[in-house]
């Protein structure tokens, strides 16, 4: 799943890679992200031939989530002016989900902003801005720790669109961190729909995450979402592996 970039075909775009990998080019991955990913299929395959006998955790694949815009529709229109769609840029890991070409500005209370935030589609029935704790000091504001679709307390943002702008009163979140997967997998790790579970980041800080939500859906593939903040607490990029250890 590999552009002529060399990024994975459902990049957020969240910079890790750039920063972690400067020698990358448009011929192709660095050569140190592809060590990088095969350490972690290494890993896992060795993982897989553990005697029945000795302990074993499954890998969950790991998504690192930029910021980003679920939008309604009257808002696109809003932003980008009347009957406008939302053009795919890149598919990414969910199916029915992608990047959307179009990118706004978002503004804090403060006048602080932070341009070029990409719209994710398809359309939803509710205006979300999810952001990092970091996106968030930089905007001056303070949202809460949210699941997904839930903006109670949410922060206000104003974004600002080619053909205007929309102030939001309610908007801005950081999302839980949280794993998507089908009940196929669900049963497999003995889990069901919103159980909160705990797994281990082997990256250049490995880490023990808790109060990791479950999300199924029988239209999901099996993925850990993490914020760049998470992801980059522990030195992990998109395509390696979280250890799941289980419900807490």
């Amino acid at each position: 799943m590999v552009n002529q970039k060399g990024l994975a075909s459902y990049c957020q775009e969240c910079g890790a890679c750039a920063a972690r990998f400067p020698d990358q080019n448009a011929s192709g991955m660095d050569s140190r992200f592809v060590e990088t990913v095969v350490e972690e299929i290494v890993r896992t395959l060795k993982k897989d031939q553990t005697p029945a006998s000795a302990s074993f955790n499954p890998m969950v694949p790991l998504g690192v989530s930029n910021r980003h815009i679920h939008i309604t529709q009257q808002t696109l229109d809003n932003l980008f002016g009347e009957g406008s769609v939302l053009d795919k840029y890149r598919q990414l890991y969910q199916p029915n989900d992608f990047a959307a070409k179009q990118t706004v500005t978002i503004v804090g209370a403060k006048m602080r902003a932070i341009q070029s935030v990409r719209i994710l589609g398809p359309i939803r029935q509710y205006d979300q801005v999810e952001l990092a704790k970091t996106d968030a000091i930089v905007l001056g504001i303070n949202p809460p720790v949210n699941d997904s679709g839930n903006l109670d307390g949410a922060a206000p943002l104003t974004l600002v669109g080619p053909a205007g702008s929309v102030y939001l009163p309610h908007c801005a979140i950081i999302a839980s961190r949280h794993i998507h997967m089908p009940g196929s997998d669900a049963e497999k790790l003995g889990v069901k729909d919103g159980d909160l579970c705990r797994v281990r980041l082997h990256g250049d800080k490995p880490t023990v995450y808790e109060n990791i939500r479950i999300r199924i859906n029988d239209s999901w593939k099996l993925q850990l979402h993490l914020d760049t903040d998470e992801a980059n607490a522990t030195g992990t990029i998109c395509g390696m592996q979280a250890e799941f250890l289980g419900k807490m």
